[in-house]
């Protein structure tokens, strides 16, 4: 599935602090925490949980979201399908680092370890 201009406009327009609440509903319905959600936040970004909060509470775009983030080196390694898209096939840098978010959180929510999740 090829990702358009539009789609990518609409990923980086969206505000993190709207879709966040919906990351904690789904780890958490699937028995997983908020602590470990903000691990694996914290792993591909750096964002330790106070500034997660303040990003939240400025109320960010995802591409200001992903300005602000220190990638891990090996986000690299996240591969799959998400939300009908190959992540490693993701043209626009922004699309894909937010479908790395949405891997991971998709990981968290299905029960793997959390060693898995984060390519240890």
């Amino acid at each position: 599935m090829k990702v358009t201009d539009e789609h990518n406009d609409r990923i980086a327009k969206m505000k993190f602090f709207s879709v966040y609440p919906l990351y904690v509903a789904k780890v958490e319905k699937k028995g997983r925490t908020k602590d470990e959600l903000h691990q694996v936040i914290e792993w591909l970004t750096g964002f330790d949980e106070s500034k997660i909060q303040k990003l939240i509470e400025d109320q960010v775009t995802f591409e200001e979201f992903f300005e602000q983030a220190d990638l891990n080196p090996n986000a690299h390694l996240l591969k799959g399908v998400i939300c009908g898209y190959r992540i490693e096939e993701i043209d626009n840098a922004l699309t894909r680092q937010v479908r790395y978010l949405d891997k991971l959180i998709d990981e968290l929510a299905k029960g793997r370890a959390m060693e898995k999740i984060l390519r240890a």
